[in-house]
């Protein structure tokens, strides 16, 4: 199906400034709930889509519901005008059947009911591993071409989502536009993934080993920047503006080696920093091999390999972003620095310190 071939009203100009009404679909998450936070404190009126509830907060209305039931979706999305999508699995939970779910069959309901329900605007909360292959991206920009072969289920449903299904249903003329906005490795207070899993490593004594020469410089985005690049992509997504249907990379833009990150973060907790190298090639082999074979026996027994490929290649390539194309169309540099990032994110888990 072609969405842009659905019939819809011609929208002004105008009215892309009128409306303060938004939905945030997926915003009980990490990003969901730092851009809900945000809108509230820039006027907006907000709705959030989620298949639970986990806070509360004055003018916001919470709609739990499957992303890919249509009529949920547009009870939530009564009189709204823009919709933020950041709903999404971990990329670390490899169900591929739950990311085609969730991120293809999920986006496409979600389109639907935009359409349906007169929504202006979408911006995609995509991911910069769209162009990554497991091999060294520096500076990379927006043309680099989309990965031929993703290095986990995560990254070949997120290209699918953004390239196939979101950029392509933009059509000025119908009064629909899209964005995607593509971060990377974003951390912040109340991240359920990147601090509580290292402190986990660092607890079962297993974040001794740096995973080559230690040199590899990667970009970690502070959450609150992420949500700086969604709102100047909504706020600027107007027919006659260059973004529409376009993405854009979002970052600190302060590249910063992987390790010296890691490692700032454990010691703000009272953790060793690793101290001993492992050969790159040597690990990513073994990750490789213990990834296949918890495929093979997965009819039988089931394990999570502590290591996957995809880990490996993000701890021990380069990966950091060109933010030139942000600077530019939307007016994008980031309001929280690297080292206030870092210094705020160690602050706000108290209960993972050393010895707590």
């Amino acid at each position: 199906m072609c969405f842009c071939c659905t019939r819809r009203p011609q929208i002004t100009t105008g009215a892309y400034c009128s409306s303060k009404r938004c939905a945030v679909i997926g915003g009980s998450g990490f990003l969901g709930r730092h851009l809900v936070e945000k809108l509230l404190d820039r006027g907006y009126s907000v709705s959030v889509f989620d298949i639970r509830q986990s806070y509360e907060l004055p003018g916001v209305t919470f709609h739990q519901g499957d992303l890919c039931d249509n009529q949920a979706l547009l009870s939530a999305m009564k009189d709204v005008s823009l919709v933020f999508h950041c709903a999404s699995p971990a990329p670390a939970s490899d169900d591929r059947k739950l990311f085609e779910r969730v991120n293809i069959q999920g986006t496409h309901t979600l389109i639907e009911a935009c359409l349906e329900a007169g929504v202006q605007k979408l911006v995609l909360t995509s991911s910069a591993s769209v162009v990554f292959e497991g091999k060294d991206v520096k500076n990379g920009r927006e043309d680099l071409p989309y990965a031929k072969k993703p290095i986990d289920y995560y990254t070949e449903t997120k290209i699918e989502q953004e390239k196939v299904l979101v950029l392509e249903a933009c059509d000025k003329e119908k009064g629909f536009l899209t964005v995607a906005i593509r971060p990377h490795g974003i951390f912040g207070p109340r991240d359920p993934q990147l601090v509580p899993i290292l402190v986990d490593a660092a607890r079962r004594g297993k974040m001794k080993f740096i995973i080559g020469d230690g040199t590899n410089l990667v970009d970690f985005t502070f959450v609150e920047n992420v949500v700086h690049g969604h709102i100047l992509a909504a706020e600027r997504l107007r027919p006659d503006s260059p973004i529409c249907g376009k993405s854009y990379h979002i970052t600190n833009d302060e590249p910063v080696r992987f390790w010296d990150f890691m490692s700032e973060v454990l010691v703000g907790l009272g953790y060793a920093a690793p101290r001993y190298h492992l050969p790159y090639t040597l690990v990513y082999g073994l990750a490789l091999l213990l990834w296949l074979l918890a495929l093979i026996l997965r009819p039988l027994v089931s394990f999570k390999p502590t290591f996957t490929p995809m880990r490996v290649a993000l701890a021990g390539t380069h990966h950091y972003y060109s933010c030139d194309r942000a600077k530019r169309d939307l007016g994008y540099k980031p309001v929280v620095s690297l080292k206030d990032g870092i210094e705020r994110t160690v602050q706000s888990y108290p209960h993972l310190r050393q010895g707590a």
